[in-house]
């Protein structure tokens, strides 16, 4: 296995890293390798992400690099892209680095988030600097916030989020003090300003192969009743007598079933039962949810509150609203079609109805209740190609026969008497769609009588 430094030796003589580094020290500029890239080499991975610590200020840098693909892209901080690697500008030092007698890197590295982000690598002198214990808690699978945290949280409230997200990915405990801090001041989430952040740090943690840590994190913090209070409330909530799990484990269970490669769709199966807080019914002593996948309202609010896209929004509701339609060994051809027309509606493929119906089918405590074989899969999905083989309509816009060609025939103004003769010739060819042919449905509508479908 590689050690550290060999890991970011490898990082410092690959392009562009190594003439960035070479630029900036012939200039006189100090510059290292920081943050993830240090941590994720200690964990023994190779980092995803290079960033550059650096003195050089963002002129100087556009000076350094007026020949190059460069531009100042800092918000929160002074970062520069240089050919897509970040070189950050250290931030100026508070008074406590100056009464501690702190020096650059250090001064820059105790304004970051966590200990185990807050290392450099000096390629020049093959040392690390770790002012703050970064290395000892990787070590000690611990996070904790750099110095103070109730400073590090006032800086910037979604470091609170991320504190669960990197303790979720490595499987880390939050350091006591870290995790009273974060209780004590969770409530400071909610500030608008940081909802895009705050999504990005959702989406990340769906690539983790157990996201469920990080919303057992958040819950347990009191981060999640900020976030996502529709998933919040489902903490605690007996699932009925179908399940041996709560609604929020069960949630859990089937987000954590479904691709780390498809983090939207994964989210909606963290999210899929969040109605049934709203549709809960008590019968015969039982919690019963009946139409819960309907509740959508308080989940669509929490993914508009954090900046979702429409898309996004639009792909989840669908999602959601549609897991509940059965597809079972015995539903009929029929049944099928109109399964596939109530996809077509909500505009969702039938892989990620599958896909979703397959994670809620296995993520159930209750013994007498089994996952799918590949055998019932298999069968589901046979259903569903052949009823698409079939070219039936799944819309009334796929009728074999136009409005104009109906007004032709009865003599019919243009007006709502179209819409529902062409409905009612819909379920004719959902009943039998080799009936979706132009000569069997002008045949029909001649047999019509137009006062039926008249006012």
């Amino acid at each position: 296995m590689c050690s550290a430094s060999d890991i970011l030796e490898r990082i410092q003589v690959q392009s562009p890293v190594a003439g960035i580094l070479e630029t900036l020290w012939h200039s006189g500029y100090q510059a290292f390798l920081a943050g993830g890239a240090v941590r994720d080499a200690l964990l023994g991975t190779p980092p995803e992400d290079v960033d550059i610590l650096t003195n050089a200020l963002p002129g100087d840098l556009a000076r350094l690099f007026a020949g190059r693909d460069s531009k100042y892209v800092g918000k929160t901080f002074a970062v520069t892209l240089v050919d897509n690697v970040e070189v950050a500008t250290c931030r100026p030092a508070d008074r406590k680095a100056v009464a501690a007698g702190l020096a650059f890197p250090a001064t820059d590295l105790g304004r970051r988030d966590l200990t185990i982000n807050s290392m450099a690598w000096d390629p020049k002198t093959r040392s690390l600097a770790d002012p703050f214990g970064g290395q000892a808690d990787i070590e000690s699978k611990m996070i904790r916030f750099t110095r103070d945290p109730f400073d590090r949280i006032e800086e910037d409230p979604v470091r609170m989020v991320r504190a669960c997200r990197f303790a979720a990915r490595f499987g880390f405990n939050i350091e006591p003090d870290a995790f009273g801090a974060i209780r004590a001041q969770a409530h400071k989430i909610t500030a608008q300003a940081a909802a895009d952040r705050i999504q990005r740090e959702v989406v990340k943690a769906m690539a983790m192969d157990k996201p469920s840590g990080f919303f057992n994190l958040l819950h347990d913090t009191g981060l999640l009743v900020h976030i996502l209070p529709s998933l919040d409330r489902c903490y605690g909530l007996d699932g009925g007598p179908h399940h041996g799990e709560t609604v929020f484990e069960h949630n859990l269970l089937v987000g954590d079933a479904l691709p780390a490669s498809m983090p939207i769709l994964r989210l909606a199966g963290f999210l899929h039962d969040t109605g049934k807080a709203e549709a809960l019914e008590i019968k015969d002593g039982r919690n019963s949810f009946p139409g819960h996948e309907q509740f959508t309202q308080t989940m669509m609010a929490d993914l508009e509150r954090l900046r979702f896209s429409r898309k996004d929004m639009d792909y989840i509701h669908a999602l959601v609203r549609g897991h509940m339609r059965p597809l079972k060994a015995d539903t009929t051809p029929k049944a099928v079609r109109r399964l596939l027309v109530m996809l077509d509606d909500l505009n969702l493929s039938y892989r990620d109805f599958l896909r979703m119906r397959i994670a809620d089918k296995k993520s159930n405590l209750n013994p007498v209740k089994t996952p799918y074989t590949l055998g019932d899969i298999r069968l589901r999905l046979g259903k569903i190609l052949d009823a698409m083989n079939e070219q039936t309509a799944f819309n009334m816009n796929d009728l074999d026969i136009s409005g104009r060609d109906i007004q032709d025939i009865l003599r019919l103004p243009q007006g709502p008497a179209i819409g529902k003769i062409k409905a009612f010739l819909f379920e004719k060819v959902l009943d039998d769609p080799a009936l979706n042919q132009k000569k069997s449905l002008v045949d029909l509508v001649r047999q019509m009588d137009r006062n039926d479908f008249t006012d």
